[in-house]
């Protein structure tokens, strides 16, 4: 009998290549296993499944995995306002991890004695996978063609032209990953630093012109409503908010960081919805949230961002991080009222019972409520004690050495 391996599938350029490899050059019963988060149609998911048999899988399974990918990262990605290096909403990096535990639980389920991926060797999705199966399935092994081979796009490109199958090898020139928290499109112009992204490879294009007035409610810190209108789930709220800001090309950008592996890297991407979504919950707590509530979730958001980036998700200390994301949502609730234009946005203003500028304690740069002038003048006094006592050092000093 064959021995069994399950590749993590995503009708992509590379782990087609793997399909075929793995079935006719290693002699393997492949398994191909799509954990879908979000960024698929059921039209694409038929069209992958047909693609895989194409290729020589003997079983393909679709895992839908978006829910719990919304309930265990995305959510906490919100209440952190979470965009690498004040940009990327790490949408791939984030969807990884919760697509090799999907992975890998189904290879265990089928009693595969491998588990396979399309990684290469210089980018961050090799660790998020093998880290993620080691650690959950130790005595399962992992294989990477891609990775071993040390293979081009070029080369895979040609020897599945070689073998007969057929593709749109030029859509194939991208990588391009879909997601529910957005898309990142890799290759050709992204591999230079003094290059963008052409507007056809973007999986969406500007349809609308002129502006109109987009509304987004939170609760507790969770997309409420857009619009008004509330939805039967929090996916299909975000999907709403992607839908009406990329028809104005909103959420577009290349990012640029470190990889886990040293190298710097750079990938184009267009997250409308998350993009949205996370600066207007942001706005939204600037007027819900105290000075210090605010300042320390930035430090936990930035921590939290940066190890869900490198893989390291299965750390208890995420737990500890997510509770402290989930304490400080009691009071961002409210409306965010934005302004979409094609390829920007403003965020207006905010509607909210929690407002800490709504108070009787006084108007900022307009009327005083709750001291008078002489509390002022006291508190200065005292407020500069420590400055004060330091300059007088410095002087006494300063005399002394003349």
């Amino acid at each position: 009998m064959k021995e069994k391996v399950v590749l993590a599938y995503s009708g992509g350029l590379d782990t087609s290549f793997c399909v075929k490899y793995l079935s006719e050059e290693k002699g393997f019963e492949v398994y191909t296993a799509l954990a879908n988060t979000g960024g698929f149609s059921e039209e694409e998911l038929k069209t992958i499944e047909e693609k895989a048999y194409q290729l020589g899988a003997v079983k393909h399974v679709a895992l839908d995995i978006t829910g719990d990918y919304y309930d265990k990262s995305i959510k906490y990605m919100v209440y952190g306002n979470i965009l690498r290096n004040g940009t990327y909403p790490i949408s791939v990096s984030s969807e990884r991890t919760f697509q090799a535990i999907a992975i890998i639980n189904y290879a265990k389920s089928v009693g595969a004695k491998y588990v396979a991926h399309g990684s290469t060797g210089a980018g961050n999705d090799q660790v998020r996978f093998d880290l993620t199966f080691q650690i959950l399935a130790p005595e399962i092994e992992i294989i990477t063609p891609t990775r071993d081979m040390i293979l081009t796009r070029e080369y895979e490109i040609n020897y599945l032209k070689e073998r007969g199958f057929v593709a749109d090898f030029k859509k194939l020139e991208y990588s391009i990953n879909k997601g529910l928290w957005g898309t990142s499109i890799g290759g050709k112009e992204t591999l230079k630093s003094n290059q963008t992204l052409p507007e056809e490879a973007y999986p969406s294009q500007v349809v609308k012109t002129g502006s109109e007035t987009l509304t987004i409610d939170f609760l507790k810190g969770e997309i409420a409503a857009v619009n008004g209108e509330v939805f039967a789930s929090k996916i299909d709220a975000i999907r709403k908010v992607e839908e009406i800001g990329s028809a104005y090309g909103i959420g577009r950008d290349m990012h640029i960081g470190d990889t886990i592996i040293g190298i710097k890297g750079r990938v184009g991407f267009e997250a409308a919805g998350p993009l949205l979504i996370i600066n207007a919950h942001k706005m939204l707590e600037k007027h819900c949230l105290t000075k210090w509530q605010q300042y320390w979730k930035d430090q936990i958001g930035t921590w939290y961002g940066m190890f869900l980036h490198e893989a390291q998700y299965l750390e208890p200390v995420m737990r500890d991080l997510e509770a402290f994301l989930e304490s400080s949502q009691k009071n961002v609730n409210g409306k965010v009222i934005i302004e979409l234009h094609p390829h920007y946005y403003t965020l207006v203003g905010v509607e909210s019972d929690y407002d800490l500028m709504k108070t009787d304690f006084g108007e900022y740069g307009e009327v005083n409520k709750a001291w008078d002038a002489d509390d002022v003048k006291g508190f200065v006094k005292i407020m500069g004690n420590q400055m004060k006592i330091y300059q007088n050092v410095q002087n006494r000093v300063k005399k002394s050495e003349e």
